[in-house]
């Protein structure tokens, strides 16, 4: 328990040290020169204590992270793509620490994707191959397992599509290590349309976001750097697939504060990054981060700080042999020290330097990485030539189809012609027939439909006409009466009597005028349209042919019993249309909605109680007239077919299938909608908009 309560104070020691020391007590080196030397003499007292801190969380975080690695390869079954991918882990984790480890197990990777014929394993294996060489700066190595990358990819791309972008990723990446800067960009930009192309989240791009970032820091273009650095910290922060590398992410938008003076902010990144790639045990996202602390301080002229992290970054250089980081770290305390003009420490990280630099960069790599660029820059124009010979090959081939084809079809249309002009005056003939029964369906239709009507009215006026014969028979014996009552001269029984007479006559009116509206209404229907416009109150005209039908329905079955309600808007007024055309509309509708709830009733019986319900209104500039009943729906399948020529849901022989195509025709040409909302075994609505002018 005294061990682990003393390594939590070291680990509080080492976290407020590198939060505070480093960057407020160096300021005030700057602001308060009466404790220069205190400080300096804290920085000397506790900077071999702090790195061998530094050095001891950074292996603990590395050994935690390495022991889970290693127990999902114990867990994963010998002859099994479970096994590859632990072995990935591995390799990809070794690849930014320890090289050697890093190659075994990327052979181990490949030898059993080899057997299992696995070859996304393959492209694991080079995956994590290219992260240890471009650790240790052998970027024509580096190159050349990037070219065998993508030629798996070419392999892959069907089942697994976001490897493509990840190719051109690292593609990229080499171009601007090796300040290939144009080609760099591309590869970027290419990598961030591949994703898009292929629907992966965006959130996994944000490396190439980052590495834009830096790109553009690197030519001097600060606002771009900004620009994408952010993106790619804001991306980074939801990725999935690829969180161990959101450390990069991280420094480059510490890069770019760094670069535009805001040190403070620069800085909070930098220990982000560094504290992130801890969780994975990353050394070498942790020496970038270093190095560019160290960076940053130099900038600020705080020679202390920067000597301090540039020393923690070149001992984890060197002993994880991360020449480019190496590089970066005794260049910085070279610096460092002759700000303090100590001249032996300079010339000793000088040597340091430029011996690294000559192994990174030396003559035969550079020429070995532009040899590599030559020969996948060849193989590329190859490939691209041997898709244009092939290419040309399909076009010769279609062409001389399509030629076969011209010939023979020119042919056959010269045989042809004749007959065609055989057939032109049968098919103008039979199109002359097609259009004269048309003309008879649709004058069918609506001699069908007066017929309908007619019958069911002519019963339906029956009744008052009955009322009216017997009311004027009754009068006749009451005049007879009337006549005696005179003769004997009794004044009362004649003022009776002639009561009596006097109600009668009023019965007769009132039947006799309920007669003569039926027949009115019949007849308006019957008249033909003039096709003349005219200013229509369109209240009256809903509501009288709404009587009109419910006539004709009593008629033929007067034991139905329907309830009707209306809403009429009383401020629509008179609008332009032709009465007789949209009567017709109309009277269809009710005819459908009536039938629609007898059918209903007969299935259902006397629990159910009919309705029919009919309003108008405006919405803007359209006037809104409403038919919907409580009856059977539509059944969903046919309810784009309703205004269809002859289609119809009635049985055969009740219904031609004309009556909602004529009515579609006629709103058509008004100017207007119709249209039908419906829910089946509930009732059906149908809505007509007509231009309110």
């Amino acid at each position: 328990m005294a061990g682990i309560s003393s390594m939590r104070n070291y680990r509080a020691y080492w976290h407020k040290f590198i939060q505070c020391v480093p960057f407020r007590d160096c300021q005030n080196m700057q602001t308060n020169a009466g404790n220069i030397n205190i400080i300096k003499y804290r920085m000397k007292k506790f900077s071999f204590l702090l790195l061998m801190l530094a050095h001891f969380f950074v292996v603990t975080a590395q050994q935690s992270y390495l022991d889970s690695l290693k127990q999902q390869l114990d867990l994963a079954k010998n002859q099994d793509t479970s096994r590859v991918l632990a072995l990935f882990s591995l390799a990809d984790y070794y690849g930014f620490i320890q090289f050697d480890s890093c190659l075994f197990y990327a052979a181990k990777t490949g030898e059993l994707s080899q057997k299992l014929n696995y070859p996304f394993g393959k492209f694991l294996g080079y995956w994590s191959t290219f992260h240890g060489l471009n650790s240790q700066g052998n970027y024509a190595k580096a190159l050349e397992v990037a070219i065998d990358m993508e030629k798996i990819a070419d392999q892959v791309k069907k089942e697994r599509p976001w490897i493509l972008p990840q190719v051109h990723y690292f593609l990229g990446l080499l171009d601007r290590e090796m300040e290939e800067y144009p080609e760099a960009k591309m590869q970027f930009s290419m990598t961030m349309e591949t994703q898009r192309n292929i629907g992966e989240a965006k959130q996994e791009t944000f490396a190439s976001y980052s590495q834009l970032g830096i790109l553009y820091l690197n030519t001097h273009q600060p606002d771009s750097a900004l620009f994408y650095a952010r993106q790619g910290y804001e991306l980074g922060l939801g990725t999935k697939r690829f969180k161990i590398y959101f450390p990069l992410a991280i420094a480059a938008i510490g890069n770019v504060y760094a670069a535009l003076g805001k040190f403070e902010l620069a800085r909070q990144y930098f220990l982000q990054a560094i504290e992130q790639s801890k969780l994975n045990g990353n050394i070498y996202f942790q020496v970038r981060n270093f190095n560019n602390l160290a960076s940053m301080y130099y900038k600020m002229k705080i020679s202390d700080s920067s000597v301090y992290f540039a020393k923690v970054s070149l001992q984890l250089s060197q002993e994880h042999k991360f020449d480019d980081f190496t590089i970066d770290a005794s260049t910085l305390l070279a610096n460092s020290y002759e700000l303090q003009n100590k001249r032996d420490s300079t010339l000793k990280y000088l040597k340091i330097m430029l011996a690294v630099k000559d192994s990174v960069f030396s003559q035969s790599k550079i020429k070995k990485f532009q040899q590599s660029a030559f020969n996948e820059i060849q193989r590329q124009q190859e490939i691209n030539i041997s898709k244009e010979r092939y290419q040309n090959q399909v076009r010769t081939y279609v062409l001389i189809a399509s030629l076969i084809v011209f010939f023979l079809i020119a042919f056959i249309l010269y045989r042809n012609n004749r007959q065609k002009q055989k057939d032109k005056l049968k098919i103008e003939k039979a199109y002359q027939e097609l259009k004269l029964t048309q003309a008879q369906l649709i004058q069918s239709e609506k001699m069908a439909s007066l017929g309908e009507l007619t019958a069911g009215i002519a019963h339906e006026i029956q009744n008052p006409l009955n009322f009216v014969n017997n009311f004027s028979e009754l009068n006749s014996e009451l005049l007879m009466e009337l006549k005696d009552e005179i003769n004997k001269g009794d004044v009362d029984a004649i003022s009776a009597i002639a009561e009596d007479i006097i109600v009668n006559e009023q019965k007769i009116n009132h039947h006799g005028k309920r007669a003569d509206a039926i027949v009115k209404g019949m007849l308006q229907h019957s008249r033909s349209s003039s096709g003349v416009k005219l200013p229509t109150d369109i209240n009256g005209l809903a509501d009288e042919y709404l009587r009109l039908a419910y006539h004709g329905l009593r008629g033929k079955d007067n034991a139905l019993s329907i309830a009707m309600k209306t809403d009429f808007d009383p401020s629509i007024g008179k609008i332009n249309i032709i009465p007789q055309d949209i009567g017709r509309v109309l009277l269809n509708l009710y005819n459908n909605a009536f039938y629609a709830v007898a059918e209903r009733q007969k299935k259902e019986g006397t629990g159910y109680e009919p309705a029919i319900f009919l309003r108008t209104g405006r919405s803007g500039n359209q006037l809104i007239i409403s038919v919907s009943d409580n009856g059977n729906g539509i059944p969903q399948k046919v309810v784009d077919k309703i205004f269809q020529p002859f289609f119809t849901t009635k049985p055969t022989g009740q219904g031609t299938g004309l009556g909602l195509s004529l009515s579609y025709d006629i709103i058509k040409v008004h100017g207007g909608e119709i249209r039908v909302e419906t829910i089946e075994g509930q009732g059906s609505e149908f809505i007509i908009q007509l231009p309110a002018v």
